[in-house]
This record gives C-alpha cells, sequence and structure tokens, in this order.
C-alpha cells in the first residue's frame, strides 16, 4: 500500500477489553500496514480515550478506529460517540458479534459508523484488509488534516458570548470555551491586552485576537467562505436551511453554477435541533447538526459554492438577470433565484425577556448551552415539535424540565410520537394552560412569573434557563415591493398567485408562474418561507429540489 504524506504520524487505533483478541487485532493489522501506520492498542474505552487525547496533544492523526462493541464500564458505540469529539475525522468501525448485529446497525445513526465487522474475520484478507482498505483511502480523499482550534474567552451570562459559541457551533468550527474568571481565561485576556470588560475575546488559529466580533468578520477569519467567486450564476439559493441546502444539492449536481447565502449557519431551525426522529431513511433519528453536516458537505462536493454571515437585503430585476444585494452594498447576479429564508422564532413579548436574551433567556435549542444546565430546573415556552425535541435533550443534563404550553394539550401542535416519549421521562413536566407574564433577573434570569391563561393565578419560580419555541416569523421583510406575499409574510406562489384564474398584477409572460414560482419570473421559493408549507424537513427538502427541476424548466424557455 502507497504510503501517505503524514503516515509516520497517522495512527490505526484497535480497542477490546478482551487482552487475546486485542493482540490478534494488533498483529493483524500491522502484518498489513506497520510499515505506513502506527497500529495502537487500548484494552478499555476509558484507556483508549485517554490516548486519543494525548495523540490529539502532540498533533498526530488517527485515520481508524476499530472498537469492540462489548466492554465493560463503556461499551462500543458509546466510546466511539466521545472518540468523535477528539478525532471526527477519523473512520469508526465496530467489532461485534453475530447477536449484537442489531446494536452495531442501530449505531450507524448515533456515530455515523462507517462500517461494523462480525467475530471472527478470519481469514483477515477477506473479511477485514478489503475493509480497512477501503477505509484508509476514503480518510486519505479526505479533508483529514487536523483544524486549528480557535479559543473564545468569555462569560455565562454574556450574551455576545453566548451568541459567538452558538454561531461556532453550528457552523461547525471546532473551538475551546474558556470562563474570563477562569486562570487560562484571564491569561488569554492579559495577552490579548484586554482587561475583561469586553467579551467575548476570540483568538483565531493565526493567534488573531477579535474582541466583541461581528459574524461576518469572525466568519471570515476561521475559514468559512464569505465572498463569492464569481460576479454571475445560473442560481442562487438565499437561506441554508433543509430546503436551501437540497435546492444546492440539486442546482449543483445537474450542472448548474450554483452559489448558496447564509445570513447565519447553514442547518436553519432543523439545524437546531437536538434529534429528528420523523426524517425519511433515519429509524433512530439524526441530529440537526449532522444532518445539516452531511447536506453541506454533499453541497460542496458537487461543486456549489456556499458563502456564510451575508445578509441579503435586496432583490431586483435587470432584463434578465435576478441581482441579489448584499447589506455591504455589494451584490451578485443570475439567471434564477430560489428563496428559502426559512423562518425565525417569534419573540416572547413578556417584561424582562428582551433584556434578558442570551443571559438566561434563548430563542431556539440554543445547544452549546445545555451542559450547563445539569441539575438545574429548565423551563421552555411552546408546544410544537421543537419544543418537544429541546425537551428530550434537556433533559439529559436538567434537574428537571418543564414545558409551558398556551393551548389545553400538545395534540393539537406535537407530533404523537413525541408526546408518548415525553411522557415517559420521568423529569419533564407538562404545565399546559400556562404562559410567562414576566421574566425577572440582574444582569441573568433568575425567576419567572407564570400565569394560568383565561385570568388564572400567578405564581413565580426560580428558574436560570427558558428556552422559547413560540411559533415562527418569516424572514421576508427585505422582499417588500418586489415579491408578493400574504399577511404574516410568507411568500405566495404558484397556484397561490392565481387564486382567481389570473395571473398576478405585472406578470408579462405568456403562461402561469410554475408551483413554486413567485410573481417575479425566475424567482422561486422553498421550504418554510412559503405560504401554507408543511414546515417539516422533508417537504421543505422536497420543495429544494423541486424548485431546481422548474429553475431547468424556467432556463429552457428564457
Amino acid at each position: 500500500m502507497a504510503q501517505p504524506a503524514d503516515a509516520a504520524r497517522t495512527v490505526i487505533m484497535t480497542v477490546d477489553d478482551d487482552p487475546g483478541v486485542s493482540r490478534a487485532v494488533a498483529r493483524d493489522l500491522r502484518r498489513r500496514y506497520g510499515a505506513s501506520y502506527r497500529i495502537v492498542r487500548a484494552e478499555s474505552g476509558e484507556s483508549a480515550l485517554e490516548a486519543l487525547r494525548e495523540l490529539k496533544l502532540r498533533g498526530d492523526l488517527v485515520a481508524v478506529i476499530l472498537a469492540d462493541y462489548r466492554m465493560p464500564r463503556m461499551n462500543g458505540i458509546e466510546f466511539l460517540e466521545r472518540a468523535m469529539d477528539v478525532h471526527p475525522g477519523a473512520r469508526r468501525v465496530l467489532l461485534t458479534a453475530y447477536a449484537d448485529t442489531g446494536a452495531a446497525i442501530d449505531a450507524i445513526n448515533v456515530v455515523d459508523l462507517d462500517h461494523y465487522l462480525l467475530k471472527p474475520w478470519d481469514p483477515p484478507e477477506e473479511k477485514l484488509y478489503p475493509v480497512v482498505d477501503d477505509l484508509l483511502e476514503a480518510w486519505k480523499r479526505s479533508d483529514h488534516r487536523p483544524a486549528p482550534s480557535t479559543k473564545v474567552v468569555g462569560h455565562r451570562w454574556s450574551a455576545r458570548s453566548s451568541d459567538v459559541r452558538e454561531f461556532l457551533a453550528r457552523n461547525q468550527v471546532p473551538y475551546r470555551w474558556y470562563s474570563s474568571d477562569e486562570p487560562e481565561g484571564r491569561r488569554l485576556l492579559a495577552a490579548a491586552e484586554e482587561d475583561g470588560m469586553r467579551l467575548p475575546l476570540v483568538i483565531t488559529p493565526d493567534g488573531t485576537p477579535l474582541v466583541e466580533p461581528e459574524p461576518a468578520d469572525l466568519a471570515a477569519h476561521v475559514g468559512l467562505a464569505t465572498t463569492p467567486a464569481a460576479d454571475f450564476y445560473d442560481l442562487v439559493v438565499i437561506g441554508g436551511g433543509p430546503a436551501g441546502l437540497g435546492a444546492a444539492v440539486y442546482g449543483a449536481s445537474e450542472g448548474l453554477r450554483t452559489v448558496l447565502v447564509e445570513r447565519s449557519a447553514t442547518g436553519g431551525q432543523a439545524g437546531q435541533s437536538s434529534r429528528i426522529e420523523n426524517y425519511l431513511g433515519f429509524p433512530d433519528g439524526v441530529s440537526g447538526a449532522q444532518l445539516t453536516d452531511r447536506a453541506r458537505r454533499q453541497a460542496t462536493r458537487f461543486g456549489a459554492e456556499i458563502l456564510t454571515a451575508r445578509e441579503v437585503t435586496g432583490l431586483e430585476v435587470g432584463g434578465a438577470a435576478r441581482v441579489v444585494r448584499f447589506s455591504d452594498g455589494s451584490r451578485i447576479a443570475a439567471h434564477s433565484v430560489i428563496l428559502a429564508t426559512g423562518v425565525s422564532y417569534r419573540r416572547l413579548a413578556a417584561p424582562g425577556c428582551e433584556e434578558l436574551g442570551g443571559c438566561g433567556v434563548y430563542y431556539g435549542s440554543a445547544l452549546t448551552e445545555a451542559p450547563a444546565c445539569q441539575d438545574q430546573d429548565v423551563y421552555i415556552v411552546g408546544g410544537a415539535n421543537s419544543a418537544g425535541q429541546a425537551a428530550m435533550y434537556l433533559s439529559r443534563f436538567a434537574k428537571s424540565v418543564t414545558l409551558l404550553v398556551r393551548g389545553p394539550d400538545l395534540s393539537a401542535s406535537m407530533s404523537y410520537y413525541l408526546i408518548e416519549q415525553i411522557g415517559r421521562v420521568p423529569n419533564i413536566a407538562v404545565r399546559c394552560g400556562t404562559v410567562v407574564e414576566e421574566a425577572h433577573g440582574d444582569g441573568h434570569l433568575e425567576r419567572l412569573t407564570l400565569r394560568g391563561t383565561g385570568g388564572g393565578q400567578t405564581d413565580v419560580v426560580d428558574a436560570q434557563w427558558l428556552f422559547v419555541f413560540i411559533g415562527a416569523a418569516p424572514l421576508t421583510d427585505w422582499l417588500d415591493g418586489t415579491v408578493l406575499r400574504d399577511e404574516r409574510g410568507f411568500i405566495l406562489a404558484g397556484p397561490d398567485l392565481t387564486a382567481d384564474g389570473r395571473p398576478p398584477a405585472g406578470w408579462e409572460l405568456d403562461r402561469p408562474p410554475y408551483h413554486l414560482e413567485t410573481n417575479v419570473p425566475g424567482v422561486f421559493v422553498a421550504g418554510d418561507a412559503r405560504a401554507e408549507s408543511a414546515k417539516r424537513v422533508a417537504s421543505a427538502v422536497g420543495e429544494g429540489a423541486m424548485a431546481v427541476m422548474l429553475v431547468h424548466r424556467y432556463l429552457e424557455q428564457s
């Protein structure tokens, strides 16, 4: 086998609590790969994780990890899940007996497992080596270089610190968090000649200090693309949620020069979900971050550009071109545009909530805050799937999770499977007919005043964490005067534009608008921003693909 350029520091690791099996696996691996790779073996998940951390600190690369399923204290799936945090690029193999193949199949979704091997694998030339060969080739084709770590110094109750952590996490940028109260945090502040009054401080991999950085500046310094490579495209996709990513994948894969523009982070609301369990093909669910990462990699592999932290402020028609204007005054143009801007969670109007935003009051799942909820009481406002998924996830950390639901029960807005799951978790409580009347706190959330609907009694509860999921508002104000919307701001398209049998005002073509086409020819809409859309991940992805099909039809007739 050809030796990779960095083979002297590249590791294949095997983990098995049976010393005899451990030695046998290492022996077989050394026989085939010992000249090109270091073979490291461990006999427990704990010792393997310690070795992985040491390799990380030294800058060594780990190409493949093979872990036995049945290990005491920490089984192979649990180990691989934790190993992903240390060496996310390593290919993962589970060694299992025939009786445990069900667990191995489940692990494909839980830890993004690459392969599972049944024991025994004799002869290795037929059952072991071909699998490892393929995984090594796949690893070498991937961007397996260790990513230098970004450092963030902030404070738990700093809203800007929370925003920066969420931005980095959702954009899959690895970072290390340091509290400004801790010695290392103070050392980093001193090195940057900062006194801690302005937070967060972000130190980029090349050592550049950024104080309270804006998203665009932060994105540019941590390696995210923010500048388009061209002035003109076949297709501009605005919004990077499931609909936008679906459109980017299908547009680029079908030969359209495609650019996707996202104002914050790809994934949209779905990307913030801790677990999506009703998406086709993932019987055990998939996290929004995992689904987003796979879709983003798929889009870029087909050649789509993805621009992050770019806010679109206008859409203009210039003859056959559709011109997209950015907040900094720059612009790009294209033959066609797909609007996949999605929606944002509505703000809670109760007094005190605006002032405490990011300091105990969070909109969306804010998964980066979940570990800090350990053994504390958490409140969630909302009764739809996003609120239920957040409750299930946060219940793993918090002492208690209380869902505050305005309506009489959950059945009107939450999927049945999720209601059943919530009912089986002992530390989740549901308070129906309840709203937040006021949030209290000095610098961070400390208490909530809750009120029963219909003039019910009020009571005050201690609370440091409030997560809000109260409906969706479309991000479409910037389209005012160009694209027709309904009274709530959702974009009208296709049949909704021609309800009386006549084309919309200003429509000059001799055909009616296509199904997802707006009142501007060549401008389409997909996903949650469309009026009367299904508000589901699967339908959003489908609409993104369908919009690309209609773009092709439009381009053929233009």
